[in-house]
């Protein structure tokens, strides 16, 4: 059965439409979409991307949501506005940090951003609907479905995928972007922007950069392989060397 998945959505939410529209195109609204993570910050709609996913899952669509480490941040400010992630370079609070999205975020639940931290944290845990909160932190890490390993960051290298820590799953550049070894699955994953679509052989990266005014790609793999979604036609993706 082919499955699809869909690239760091990062609040993009006519993006995302028009990536489901694709996919249904494609496949008709049946189809399983496995959506790997990243669904808040930098872009305009994080509040509406939370809701269409949440709503679409309630109507019955197979659609698998997975835990990118943007989703950690707002649900972890909600419950402690002193929480830092340890994945940053430099551990500081999500709204502290100009280039994580916050503002965005916090501008899409009617939140001005530019306030205090303690009234900042007043007016979010009174804006954020709870069940977006608990939706975002209960996010699965990862999918497993023939031959294919979804999953927001990548992986550890030669650990069982059960034994796999939660912050390498989400975070991880150094050590899984430049191993060539096979992981026994393809991994299909986002986090690392890159100008489009690109399969590595051993890993697959969807994260053509729609935080940063790129598409957000959407894919098909099948038992012929992986095949990137546009307009007109579905077009194969070949195995290209890593770079560097």
């Amino acid at each position: 059965m082919p499955v699809y998945a869909i690239g760091d959505i990062h609040g993009q939410l006519e993006l995302l439409h028009q990536a489901h529209r694709l996919i249904a195109a494609d496949a008709g609204d049946d189809a399983r979409i496995v959506h790997l993570g990243d669904l808040i910050d930098r872009g305009p709609d994080s509040r509406g991307v939370v809701q269409y996913l949440l709503d679409g899952q309630a109507a019955g669509r197979d659609w698998i949501v997975l835990r990118g480490n943007h989703d950690r941040f707002l649900p972890a400010f909600l419950s402690d506005s002193a929480w830092a992630d340890p994945g940053l370079a430099t551990p500081v609070v999500w709204t502290d940090h100009s280039g994580l999205g916050a503002a965005a975020t916090l501008a899409s639940y009617g939140v001005d951003p530019d306030q205090p931290r303690d009234l900042l944290h007043a007016a979010a845990k009174a804006a954020v609907p709870v069940e977006h909160a608990e939706f975002l932190a209960g996010l699965p890490l990862w999918h497993l479905q023939d031959g294919a390993l979804f999953v927001h960051a990548g992986i550890r290298p030669g650990v069982d995928l059960q034994a796999q820590a939660e912050q390498d799953l989400v975070w991880i550049r150094k050590g899984f972007l430049d191993s060539g070894v096979d992981h026994g699955s393809l991994v299909v994953h986002g986090h690392t922007a890159i100008d489009r679509a690109t399969h590595y052989g051993n890993r697959l990266n969807l994260d053509s950069g729609a935080a940063y005014g790129g598409p957000l790609s959407a894919v098909r793999l099948d038992e012929d392989g992986a095949w990137l979604l546009t307009e007109h036609e579905a077009v194969p993706l070949m195995p290209e060397p890593a770079v560097g």
